[in-house]
């Protein structure tokens, strides 16, 4: 019988995501409850965006849930390495071994003819690569190669036909070859893309089942087929439903805040968290909402995961979380608990100083000292009176600096000023007048100690889910605005840096 291995695969390019903790979850389950084993792989080929503090960040949250590995990059295993970005070599190996078996091919394409074709075949009604260097002679291509010109490889794919793929929750899936592209391998500077790096380190690494989520079925033929190129059994697939906002839109930052870490600093237990990521389409078979992970994996059977769009409820996790508050501790042992997350002499080090300055009775420091604890201020509309911008510019403002502030990779007091300054600046505020609102913002109150200081010290994800918390009680943008205002900003991003 074949060994079950599973595997989980995050991309180190951002915040650690709940998304791939759930996933993680039921990868984990899976293969535990069949006695198997766990893999995490880092998918780091994205060289531009993926960053060691970021895959820290994965590794330290996943932990942090209770998501152990039986192989990593940062436990080893017999079928290392596990970072992508040094398994180079050998996806090249299997690329130019689809060229030699005539499965792949070497494309010369710039990007100014790819722009060209791909509105050329929009306007024909067609999409994808029209393989114009498909037919490319050996002898021209070597002759370009040698010349020094750029490439990259692209896998052949059926001109007709329908691709048919088991699911072990759907069924067979059809889906017309002519729906899929002529995919991008390897780029030109030699690393693979995701299509290829994963199926050569699913199968070396011999993953049995791929559970992942729903949004990768129309990239499984491409996948399949490269299982086939290479004459090699693809493993079992297996596709969740996506986490949704309570508009049934897939979880996304931008209307639910998404980092672990925030939850973390909300105050959410783990093991609380990990059960709100188990109940996301899927449920004891006693019905007891509350569980732990191991009598997950003891009751595990992946034929129960329903398929309906499960929603990411905060209030409901909130309620889970009370329940183990209560239900779970003793006093001293809720102590220990607090102590841990925030109530230590580490974490109060950082900003005692400045409460320090701004106080005359040890009481006085209470207060002060509130916003470093607390979740999401007690803030409404109201509270922003003593702010000199108008409401749709306040509202502008914020969501600004929110999304500036999303693409902050090196979180210090020094960099969330120049983003700060730089939405000032293109906006034409003065800085008191952008500072204003962030005071409310992040502290709850039009003064209180530097909140840039503040800002440093809560982090990103707190920081930002407060700002996002702003926007939400000041009514929002409206969904026109918030697409203009989004147009905008990705035409300005690069001048803000």
């Amino acid at each position: 019988m074949t060994k079950i291995r599973t595997r989980i695969a995050p991309s180190p390019t951002g915040d650690p995501h709940v998304g791939t903790a759930y996933i993680a979850l039921f990868n984990r389950a899976f293969a535990k409850s069949q006695g198997g084993e766990f893999i995490l792989r880092i998918e780091d080929t994205d060289r531009t965006r993926s960053t060691p503090e970021s895959e820290a960040a994965i590794l330290k949250s996943l932990k942090w849930l209770g998501l152990d590995w039986d192989e990593g990059p940062d436990c080893g295993g017999p079928h290392g390495p596990y970072r992508q970005s040094e398994r180079q070599s050998i996806y090249q190996e299997h690329a130019h071994r689809l060229i030699q078996d005539g499965h792949a091919f070497h494309c010369f394409c710039t990007a100014e003819r790819l722009d060209e074709m791909r509105k050329e075949r929009q306007a024909q009604g067609l999409a994808g690569y029209d393989g114009h260097c498909m037919h490319l002679s050996e002898d021209e291509v070597n002759r370009r190669l040698a010349d020094g010109e750029a490439s990259v490889i692209r896998m052949k794919v059926p001109e007709e036909g329908i691709c048919e793929l088991e699911d072990e929750l759907r069924g067979t899936i059809e889906i017309d070859w002519k729906q899929i592209d002529m995919q991008v391998l390897l780029k030109s500077d030699g690393m693979p893309t995701y299509h290829l790096a994963c199926v050569v380190d699913d199968h070396l690494m011999e993953i049995s089942h791929i559970l992942r989520g729903e949004e990768w079925i129309s990239s499984t033929p491409k996948q399949l087929l490269l299982y086939q190129y290479f004459g090699w059994e693809p493993p079992v697939f297996c596709h969740l439903p996506l986490l949704r906002n309570a508009d049934k839109s897939k979880l996304s930052k931008r209307k639910n805040p998404t980092s672990i870490d925030y939850y973390h600093a909300l105050g959410i237990l783990p093991e609380a968290l990990l059960n709100f990521l188990g109940m996301m389409g899927w449920t004891m078979p006693s019905g007891e909402e509350k569980f732990t992970q191991r009598e997950m994996i003891d009751n595990f059977d992946v034929k129960r995961v329903s398929l309906g769009g499960p929603v990411f409820d905060p209030e409901k996790l909130d309620w889970l979380n009370g329940r183990y508050i209560r239900e779970d501790h003793t006093p001293e042992q809720l102590m220990d608990r607090m102590m841990a997350w925030k109530y230590n002499r580490e974490y109060v080090d950082r900003f005692l100083p400045m409460v320090q300055q701004r106080i005359e009775r040890l009481s006085d420091a209470a207060p002060l000292a509130m916003m470093f604890f607390q979740g999401l201020p007690s803030i409404n509309a109201a509270s922003f009176e003593p702010v000199k911008l108008d409401e749709d510019e306040l509202k502008k403002t914020l969501q600004l600096i929110l999304w500036k502030l999303e693409t902050q990779r090196h979180w210090n007091k020094d960099n969330v000023m120049a983003d700060v300054k730089a939405v000032g600046d293109h906006l034409g505020h003065k800085m008191r007048d952008i500072m204003a609102p962030l005071f409310i913002a992040i502290t709850g109150q039009p003064a209180s100690v530097s909140v840039l200081d503040a800002m440093a010290i809560l982090g990103p994800d707190m920081t930002r889910g407060r700002i996002r918390h702003a926007i939400e009680v000041l009514g929002g943008l409206g969904k026109k605005k918030l697409k203009s205002l989004e147009k905008e900003f990705q035409q300005i991003a690069a001048f803000m840096d």
